[in-house]
């Protein structure tokens, strides 16, 4: 008899088990495509503050990285409509990025209220980071997006004068101010998130919860100091080249539109051209 209730209890609970309803593997999905989408979009940041920070170099390096872009080495005109995809294609990234994002912010008042206690209570400093992370998210799905329709209608108007005008005399320099501190900011705390909820760093044996502790603890301040010296380094580097346009748009602010052309395509041409420009190329954009 004490076998047939064994047998029962074995049953029912094998029964209960696949009556369960199987938990959705969307939630996981969706955060793995929130990080990637996180991920892909920093090391964009990056990137671009690379390519616009070199007019700190010369114009001429500006210009010749803005002409890499829209073809111009390859097929031996500019064509801008690339430009116009690769932001075409950031733009989609960033929307689909925003709406993942939504899905962790507070959606009510009391929800921030509630979550507002708790970090008052709690006094973690990830928790502290994760309210600036949603402050400028919330700046950038405005900001960023004002400047991503901009340079996705206009690409031909990307150049060490045309940047240098817009910076200026279209007064954009206060929009770019506020963006390039929520940019960094924003971006520095999401890649450092990513790399702490995705033990990139990690490595600790979890068989030794004290060990893996501490090993956690130590890899965050020193992810935390990288994390705020790459942000210093890209805010300082994109104040001097925020500063660079601004010099430029003022000497050239009573131009009427206008175009940078090299002084080696000029006609009649003002200088030879330098040893790495391509000897087959011989007309201006």
């Amino acid at each position: 008899m004490e076998r047939s209730l064994a047998s029962g209890n074995v049953e029912h609970g094998t029964a209960a088990r696949a009556r369960a309803p199987r938990k959705s593997r969307w939630p996981a999905r969706l955060d793995l495509a929130q990080s990637a989408s996180g991920l892909l979009l920093g090391l964009f940041m990056w990137a671009h503050m690379a390519f616009v920070s070199t007019i700190l170099v010369s114009p001429e390096l500006m210009w010749a990285v803005t002409k890499m872009f829209e073809g111009y080495f390859i097929f031996g005109r500019a064509y801008p409509v690339l430009v116009s995809l690769v932001v075409a294609a950031v733009f989609a990234l960033f929307i689909a990025h925003a709406g993942l994002a939504l899905r962790k912010f507070p959606a009510s008042f009391g929800q921030y209220r509630a979550f507002g206690q708790q970090a008052a209570m709690l006094r973690h400093p990830d928790t502290t980071l994760w309210l600036w992370q949603v402050g400028t998210g919330f700046l950038l799905f405005f900001l960023a997006s004002a400047h991503l329709v901009q340079m996705l209608m206009q690409p031909g108007l990307i150049g060490p004068y045309e940047s240098a005008e817009r910076v200026w005399n279209g007064r954009w320099w206060p929009i770019y101010l506020v963006m390039l501190f929520a940019v960094e900011i924003h971006g520095g705390i999401g890649l450092y998130r990513l790399a702490v909820k995705w033990d990139f760093f990690g490595g600790a044996d979890p068989a030794d919860p004290v060990a893996a502790a501490a090993i956690a603890a130590r890899t965050r301040r020193r992810l935390k100091r990288l994390k705020w010296g790459l942000s210093v380094f890209f805010i300082v580097l994109g104040l001097a080249t925020l500063a660079a346009y601004m010099k430029l748009g003022y000497e050239i602010r009573h131009a009427d539109g206008p175009r940078y052309v090299p002084a080696w395509l000029q006609n009649p041409p003002q200088a030879d051209p330098p040893r790495w420009w391509p000897s087959w190329i011989q007309e201006a954009p």
